[in-house]
């Protein structure tokens, strides 16, 4: 399953018939896919100003250019201070968030270590979205061992609209992905 059009064409008919869905647009669908890096940390403790080297590595593992959120107070605990970038993040959908769901179930999580598939308690209450976050971000294919500054982690969040949480699980199983 690598593009939008084998979604459609192969996985929502056997889905439908699955889970005895009479209408298609019924079926649970996948609205997006959030990408995230937490920066805050380099930019308190390590003082790197410059995220020009985060900035592509994220742009190639996605495609598209990151959007740099910034802290919007400042609080003291946390050496943060208002307008300093804590965080970048891409929202992926339609075609490029399907094939960055084929990679990142075929070549990520299985580069992952001890990796034994997602527990089901990353679903959120209504069983929406699910949240998947990673140590280091140098599992994925796209980074070569020059890229790669300062191991950071990563957070993926998929966002799907479907009625429960057995629906969504039964969607990302048929995407491809494991469950403990």
């Amino acid at each position: 399953m690598a593009t939008l059009a084998q979604f459609r064409k192969e996985i929502l008919p056997a889905l439908a018939k699955k889970l005895s869905i009479k209408n298609v647009n019924a079926v649970p669908k996948l609205e997006k896919v959030v990408v995230a890096v937490g920066i805050g940390s380099l930019a308190t403790r390590k003082s790197i100003k410059d995220f020009d080297e985060f900035e592509k590595n994220l742009i190639k593992i996605t495609g598209q250019k990151p959007r740099i959120t910034k802290s919007k107070k400042a609080i003291s605990n946390f050496k943060l201070r208002e307008g300093l970038p804590v965080m970048m993040q891409c929202t992926l959908r339609k075609e490029r968030a399907y094939s960055f769901l084929d990679k990142f179930v075929k070549l990520v999580l299985p580069r992952v270590s001890d990796f034994a598939g997602i527990s089901e308690k990353s679903f959120d209450k209504e069983g929406r979205s699910i949240n998947i976050g990673l140590q280091n971000y140098n599992v994925f294919p796209e980074l070569g061992v020059e890229d790669i500054v300062t191991t950071m982690g990563m957070q993926v969040t998929i966002v799907l609209k479907s009625k429960n949480a057995s629906e969504s699980k039964a969607l990302l199983e048929a995407l491809g992905f494991i469950f403990k």
